[in-house]
Parts: structure tokens; C-alpha cells; sequence
């Protein structure tokens, strides 16, 4: 090592200087303080506005002297910060009613928008939010929105839409809240708020309350009245339980996600209106809170809620059946339910209220007679406001509904992960079956590129890993890593392969434009296309140009991010796969161009360009297994493996690179096969001409018998 005085050493400090610059330069630095020039701009209908103030801030808006709304930042607010973990600002405007007036992205670091997407793009998805209610949830959808309710995600980046929608929303309610534009009682309550809760956990903070009645206190209810609940001849035993039965607000997240699950909480909670209640009612024991008659009459006559002056009576419309809770430590109970209260009925669910079940007997004359059992309800002090301040938890975490909302396509890359790790697990039984193994392989390639690709748009890019590098150089979130699920699983997936088998399993695999290129090599093979084989000196000193452009493309990232982003467009996966050749015809052509290669050379964008490859081959020498078989005679003298190659990963000494083989059992398959591996067709000849050794002397035995008198 030289020392630090030589020219060499200053020369080395003054890299590493540079180098911490850069990194201060980019990572550090306030944000700027808003311009009230641009409030006008997404609050169009007012005349003045006030200074950001209040907790969460918020500039109010004046027209004509009058208070009509309020603008604020999605940064100051609820910190909202991108897919990419970097900061996100969107300026808003919201009216004394709840509903957006308008929104205006004012920052964002979001490498998918950086190239390919238009500023023209970004403003017409969030002026899709004007004149929407922010009590009201709002889905970003994939391909159109076409229901109420429903925005057409930016195209090609919808998780980055997702987390702009999150942001705005979550921003916007807060300030809502905070200043009363929910009514009173949504102002005052805190149910966004969740945390994991057992049965016990509920009962003992007053979330659920509970009553029971025996068969004796049911009784002697009734003979107070001069009648009777059972006949005297069938009495149950005094101390049989007549009624156990648990009430609760279910709306508060705490409470209901815990009881039912997030996913039918979710839904509830999108099916009722702004003000409207949930109320959980469960219970067992002799006596049935629903009876029978409203399946009948549509009306629940042995229920009702009373608040003050209020009774609150249900019908099959109000009623969702539950089947069973998702909490943990439920009793077993016979009956369970949600009921709908309409904010109409006039309830409010900070005031206190009691759950009434109606019992009915008769008197000595056989005429009906009614007892109640009540049940009081107060609301816990933990589910109340004391201030809304900014960053508050408003709501379950985004990655959470992202995972719920996409649980098919999670279903179905977790299915072909699994089929994949069968594959190679069982690799050799897969190899001794050539038939089997070309139908596994081409179908493979077909789901990758139909379904995980252009379907799915998860298609793995080098700049997921310098995201993720970036992330670990600045404030790593997991959070940001998990809003894209399948992203997270196939790079799960794939970090595990590579201590297995290597970076074979992802490029040869579960690459969707890697499939592209080998299906079409293998279309122009049917074609009679000639196939090009570069000599392999050439071909070897063309491999460190993957390298060479990571490297080059990670040490850009470090100083100048947005220069680099527009380097990695040396992938064409954004425009092939994501947004499916629909791009600027120069992106597109440059794809085509690749693709037209891979039809003489197969792969060759893999082989020789890729970045993405290149920084997956770094670490595939560290794998832990050696699962493909050689035999002493590869390379000395036979060739046929590295012949067949597809991407001439094996050197002509025998030896299969790591770093460039693509894992598609190719060389397996000749491995077994007695047709094409020289050492197995020595042996199938010798044992065939043992054969017909032995069947010519049987033939000999034969005929001389027959011969002999």
C-alpha cells in the first residue's frame, strides 16, 4: 500500500474526498420552503390564503374574506416519501366539504418516472384526485379505472402511483380531521389507528363488553311479570347458560381488523358510508340474538341499539354473517355478526349506547310477554383524539393493502417459484427425460414472458439494485422494498438462488426479456436462420462489457443519480416488457435491435450488455452446490456441451463458467442422453454389440439343435 504522501496516496485521498462530496451533496440539504405563488394552482376557486400553519400545517384559502378550504404539503404533513424512500411532496387543496380541489406534484426522486414518463403524464394522474372525497377510499387500478372510485395508474409505474395516492390521501384526512371538515365526531376519533390486539386485549381496555344470563336469572325475569320463558315441565337446570353475549364498535381498526381479518375489514369498511358504524355482536347459549323471523321478514326482532332517544333497529341489509373471528384467543361462539348503523339513525359513536336482546314469554293466559337483557357500551378513551399532529398513523401500513389487494398474482409467482425449485431440485430425474424437459422449458419461458412479465410487469432491473444500494447508503426502509410484492418475492427468491445455484436461475429463467430473446432464437432456429458462434477468444473478451457498464452505472449513481438512471436505459426491459413497446419509437427500436441479434446470436444482450446480469455474476461464484454433472472426458476430448450451449458458457477446456451460465440444463440433458454424450454412445455400442453377440450365438444354439438329429 502506498503512503498517503506520495502522489499516488494524495491522489487516493483526494478520490475518496470527491467521493464523500458527492455523497453529502446528494444525501443531504433541507427542503425548500413552498412558494404561496402555487396554492392558486390546486385551489383554483380561491382569492387569498394564509400563512402554513396549525398541527398538521395547512395554508388556509379565502374568497371574498371567507374561510373556503385549505392547501398543504404531503411532505410537512404525513413525511410521504416515494417507492425509491426518497422524498415525495405533492401540493393539495382541500374544501370545507372533504373534497380535493386539486394536486400538483412539487417533488419526487422516483427512478421509474425519471426516464420514460412525460411531466404531461404525472399531472393528469393527479388531477384525477380534483373532486374527489377524501373520506371515500380511492383504488389506483393497473389498466383504467372503470368503477367510482377507481384512477388509471401512471403507465408503467403503478406503485409508484399507489404511493402517490397513499400520500394524498392520508395527508388530506389528516388535515381534515384536524380541523373538522369530518363532522364532529369523525374529527375527534382516532379508528385508523391499528395495532395488534388478542380477545383478552379487547376485553380488558373496554373494547368488547360481555353479559351473562343464566337459565334461573332469564326465569325469574319473567316471574316478576307473572309469566314464564319455559314451559314448567321443560325448565332447563337453573345455572344452564341461557344468554352469553359480547358486543363492540367494530369500526376503529384495532378493533375490527383484529376480530375479522384486514381483508374483510377492508372490504366493510369500503362498503359503508362516511359516518356510518360497525357494531360487533357475537354470542351463545340457549337463546338465539337473531332468531329466525328475519330470514322471513327481513327484520331482526330480537335486537336493537339504544342511544339516548335513539333506537336503532336492524334488517338482513344491515347484517354480515361472520364465520369465524381471526383474533387470537376467541372463545367458541355459536352466532356471530357485523351490523351496519347508518350515520342517518342519528348515532354517534362517541356517546354512550346499549345493546338491547329481546327475550319472549308468556303469561298464564298464553299472550306474549317481552323481558330485555341489556348490555351498556362506552367508548375507550384510546380511540379518541387528542391531537392530530403530523406523521400520525392513519392507517394500516400501505404495503399491507398492497399485499392483500394483489394476493391472486402473489398465489401465482409463489406457485411458479415453487414449480421452478422443483426443477431444479429434481434437475437430474428432469435431464433423463428429454421429451419432458423441452415442454417444462419452452412453457416456462412462455409464463415468464406472458405472465411475470407483461402481465405482472415484474421484470427485475439493475435499478432495483442500485435503489437498494442507495437505500443502505442513506435511510433503509423495508417498508418501501415490500410496497411491490412480487418485486420483493422474485428478489427474495433470487438472493437464495444465487447461494444455491448461482445467477443461472433468475437470467435463465425467471428473466422475462431473457425468455423473450430465447424464444425468439428459438423461432428463428425453426425458421432455418444461420446461427452465428463468435470464436471463443472473441467471444471471452466481450464478457467484461456487462461488468464494466454496472460498475460504471453503480459509480454514476453515487454523484449524479438522474445521469445514471438514463444510463441503465442500456436495459430495454422497461420498454419490451413493462410498457410493452408502447415508447418513443427511439426506445423501441433499440429493443428490436436486440431482439433481431438474439435471433443470430442467441442472447446476446445477456451475454455481452447486460448490467443487471453483470451485477448478479459478481456474487455466483459463491454458491454453495455444484449441481451440474461433468465427466472427465468434457473438453478433453469431447466438445459437444460447449457446442450446444446456448449462450457458449463452457470453455473449450471443459469447465463451465459461473458467472455466465444461465442454469438451462442443457448440458444436462446431453449429460444423460446415450444418443448424444460420446462416453454414453461408446457404452450404448458396446452393451448393443454385446447384445447382438449374445442374440447371434442363442441363433447358433438354435439352429444346431434344430440341425442335430
Amino acid at each position: 500500500m502506498r503512503p498517503a504522501g506520495t502522489p499516488a496516496g494524495r491522489l487516493g485521498i483526494a478520490a475518496l474526498v470527491l467521493a464523500a462530496a458527492l455523497l453529502l451533496s446528494r444525501f443531504a440539504g433541507a427542503a425548500e420552503p413552498l412558494d404561496p405563488a402555487r396554492f392558486a394552482e390546486v385551489f383554483p376557486q380561491a382569492t387569498a390564503f394564509g400563512a402554513m400553519e396549525g398541527s398538521p400545517p395547512a395554508a388556509p384559502a379565502y374568497r371574498d374574506g371567507g374561510l373556503v378550504g385549505y392547501v398543504f404539503s404531503t411532505r410537512q404533513v404525513v413525511a410521504s416519501a416515494g417507492f425509491s424512500g426518497k422524498p415525495l411532496d405533492i401540493l393539495a387543496g382541500i374544501d370545507l366539504e372533504g373534497r380535493i380541489t386539486g394536486a400538483e406534484i412539487l417533488e419526487h426522486r422516483e427512478p421509474i418516472l425519471v426516464i420514460g414518463v412525460s411531466d404531461a403524464d404525472l399531472a393528469a394522474f393527479v388531477d384525477q384526485y380534483r373532486g374527489l372525497d377524501v373520506r371515500n377510499p380511492v383504488r389506483v387500478a393497473r389498466r383504467g379505472g372503470t368503477v367510482p372510485g377507481e384512477l388509471d395508474a401512471v403507465a408503467g409505474a403503478t406503485i409508484s402511483s399507489v404511493v402517490f395516492n397513499d400520500a394524498i390521501l392520508r395527508a388530506g384526512r389528516a388535515v381534515a380531521r384536524s380541523r373538522g371538515l369530518l363532522g364532529e365526531a369523525q374529527a375527534r376519533l382516532d379508528f385508523d389507528r391499528f395495532a395488534p390486539a388478542t380477545w383478552d386485549d379487547l376485553r380488558k381496555d373496554g373494547s368488547l363488553v360481555s353479559l351473562s344470563v343464566t337459565v334461573g336469572e332469564a326465569q325469574k325475569r319473567f316471574e316478576e311479570r307473572d309469566a314464564r320463558l319455559f314451559p314448567a315441565a321443560a325448565t332447563p337446570a337453573p345455572d344452564t347458560p341461557f344468554l352469553e353475549i359480547y358486543t363492540g364498535l367494530a369500526t376503529p381498526a384495532r378493533v375490527g381488523r383484529n376480530l375479522l381479518g384486514q381483508r374483510l375489514y377492508n372490504r366493510l369498511m369500503a362498503e359503508i358510508g362516511p359516518g356510518d358504524q360497525l357494531i360487533f355482536v357475537a354470542g351463545r347459549g340457549l337463546y338465539s340474538f337473531k332468531g329466525t323471523n328475519y330470514v322471513r321478514d327481513g327484520v331482526f326482532d330480537r335486537l336493537q341499539v339504544v342511544q339516548g332517544e335513539t333506537t336503532v333497529r336492524f334488517s338482513k341489509e344491515d347484517h354480515q354473517r361472520i364465520d369465524v373471528l381471526q383474533i387470537e384467543g376467541a372463545p367458541e361462539l355459536r352466532e356471530l355478526a357485523v351490523f351496519k348503523v347508518s350515520a342517518a339513525s342519528g348515532f354517534l359513536p362517541e356517546r354512550d349506547w346499549r345493546l338491547e336482546v329481546l327475550a319472549e314469554g308468556e303469561d298464564a293466559s298464553g299472550a306474549p310477554v317481552f323481558a330485555s337483557f341489556a348490555l351498556p357500551y362506552r367508548l375507550p378513551g384510546l380511540y379518541v383524539n387528542t391531537a392530530a399532529g403530523a406523521g400520525e398513523d392513519l392507517g394500516t401500513p400501505l404495503w399491507h393493502q398492497t399485499w392483500l389487494e394483489r394476493w391472486v398474482e402473489i398465489g401465482v409467482v409463489t406457485l411458479v417459484l415453487v414449480v421452478l425449485t422443483l426443477i431444479l431440485v429434481f434437475q437430474d430425474w428432469v435431464a433423463q427425460r428429454k421429451r419432458l424437459y423441452d415442454g417444462l422449458r419452452v412453457g416456462f419461458l412462455v409464463v415468464t414472458l406472458v405472465w411475470l412479465g407483461w402481465m405482472a410487469g415484474a421484470q427485475l432491473s439493475v435499478l432495483n439494485v442500485l435503489t437498494f444500494s442507495d437505500a443502505i447508503l442513506t435511510e433503509f426502509h423495508w417498508d418501501f422494498f415490500l410496497l411491490e410484492p412480487l418485486m420483493f418475492i422474485l428478489w427474495s427468491y433470487v438472493a437464495v438462488a444465487l447461494l444455491f445455484w448461482g445467477r443461472g436461475v433468475f437470467c435463465g429463467w425467471l428473466c422475462p426479456f431473457g425468455a423473450l430473446q430465447d424464444l425468439v432464437n428459438r423461432a428463428a432456429q425453426r425458421l432455418k436462420i444461420p446461427q452465428w458462434r463468435l470464436p471463443f477468444a472473441l467471444h471471452e473478451r466481450l464478457w467484461p462489457i456487462k461488468y464494466i457498464v454496472f460498475l460504471a452505472l453503480f459509480a454514476v449513481f453515487l454523484g449524479e443519480p438522474t445521469l445514471a438512471l438514463l444510463g441503465a436505459e442500456v436495459e430495454p426491459f422497461k420498454t419490451a416488457i413493462i410498457l410493452k413497446f408502447e415508447r418513443a419509437w427511439p426506445f423501441v427500436a433499440y429493443a428490436l435491435a436486440l431482439l433481431a441479434a438474439s435471433a443470430f446470436v442467441n442472447r446476446a444482450f445477456c451475454r455481452y450488455l447486460c448490467p443487471l446480469g453483470g451485477s448478479l455474476a459478481i456474487p455466483a461464484r459463491m454458491r454453495m452446490f455444484e449441481w451440474l454433472r461433468r465427466r472427465w472426458q468434457c473438453g478433453t476430448p469431447c466438445q459437444t456441451c460447449a457446442q450446444s450451449c446456448p449462450v457458449q458458457a463452457i470453455h473449450p477446456t471443459g469447465q463451465i463458467n459461473p458467472n455466465e451460465c444461465i442454469h438451462c440444463l442443457r448440458c444436462q440433458v446431453n449429460y444423460y442422453d446415450e444418443y448424444v454424450c460420446p462416453p454414453l454412445i461408446d457404452r450404448r455400442k458396446r452393451r448393443e454389440q454385446r447384445q447382438a453377440a449374445k442374440a447371434a450365438q442363442a441363433k447358433q444354439a438354435a439352429a444346431a439343435q434344430e440341425a442335430s438329429p
